[in-house]
């Protein structure tokens, strides 16, 4: 008979967790997570490797700021399907995009010295010349130095030049095309001959003497990222950034229509080429948006700015509704300073 003795059984040792199988709504609810989470990577990932994408990358960055909607909307349904892993990528999608909607770019310019000269700046997309009436309206409200109008068909050209005193703004520079295409720079400070940029909707360009200064006006209005054929809207973005890159150290104001927001690595490079500042930023209103002027959506975004130099300080932004565009003008008072 064998001595040996049979082990008793026993419940000592560590004790296994028991997961219990999610439900169908659980699952439900981590796909649904999965993908919101696969499509905001995607948009929020471009903008951390300054990358704008392909169709529906670069629309979906005019919006940066509303992924926090859809980023919350994943942290929850993660939660509620117990997907541990999926909380952790939903928060740091949420903490990436949380990050981006800061300001881009310093808060100030290189300007000091005494106040040479100022000048107040206006530009505006007037739609076809649809607004062209509440443009000349402003203008005369307002009293800009310089003025910025694009789509100004031929009826808008017809209009400033009936309408708007050459007394006031004796100097203009027009081009004078039919719908979006048409584009106009008045100005009461004496202007010289300047490059257009090339471009499907004009782009026109020219030097103002200000206080003896020679300053670079350069109207911007590149065609927008239309889907699935933005090939167009980063070429001329680029255009954009050439001139700017060849107006570095010299007093410069951009301005216009871009189709870009800050979240845009086209028109970012805009800004590092020419070492330029974004006036709307510099007065604590970067994301103040300017496009579309409708109240009723929440789709809203800022494509119109006024770029300067660092020859220039900003005293203050506003935006005005001209009522018949689908743009809100922006009006910019500066200081060129003497360093």
């Amino acid at each position: 008979m064998d001595s040996t003795r049979l082990a008793p059984l026993t419940t000592d040792g560590p004790r296994q967790r028991v997961r219990r199988p999610r439900r169908p709504w659980q699952r439900a609810a981590a796909w649904g997570a999965g993908l919101v989470l696969a499509g905001t990577t995607v948009v929020v990932g471009c903008r951390a490797f300054g990358s704008d994408g392909v169709t529906p990358v670069p629309q979906a960055l005019a919006f940066l700021p509303l992924l926090l909607v859809p980023g919350g909307l994943a942290l929850a349904l993660a939660a509620l399907g117990r997907w541990w892993t999926g909380v952790a990528w939903a928060a740091l999608v949420l903490a990436a995009t949380g990050w981006f909607v800061r300001p881009y770019g310093p808060g100030s310019t290189g300007a000091y010295g005494p106040v040479a000269a100022q000048v107040r700046v206006l530009t505006s997309n007037v739609e076809f010349g649809d607004a062209t009436d509440g443009l000349i309206a402003a203008v005369g409200r307002e009293r800009p130095d310089v003025v910025f109008v694009q789509e100004c068909d031929l009826q808008c050209a017809d209009a400033l030049a009936a309408r708007v005193p050459r007394a006031q703004y004796p100097y203009r520079e027009v081009a004078r095309l039919d719908g979006s295409r048409g584009s106009a720079i008045l100005s009461r400070f004496p202007l010289g001959a300047g490059r257009a940029v090339p471009s499907v909707m004009a782009q026109p360009g020219a030097t103002a003497t200000v206080a003896g200064r020679a300053v670079r006006l350069q109207l911007a209005h590149p065609m927008p990222p239309l889907p699935f054929d933005t090939e167009v809207w980063e070429r001329e973005l680029r255009g954009v950034r050439d001139f700017a890159a060849g107006a570095k150290g010299s007093p410069t104001i951009l301005a216009g229509d871009f189709n870009a927001s800050q979240d845009h690595a086209g028109f970012r490079e805009v800004l590092r080429a020419g070492d330029l500042h974004d006036a709307a930023r510099l007065a604590g209103r970067a994301r103040e948006w300017s496009w579309p002027a409708d109240r009723r959506t929440v789709l809203r975004t800022q494509i119109d700015h006024v770029l300067v130099s660092d020859h220039f300080s900003v005293r203050g932004v506003r935006f005005l509704s001209l009522g018949a565009t689908d743009h809100r003008a922006v009006l910019v008072d500066l200081d060129l300073r003497e360093a």
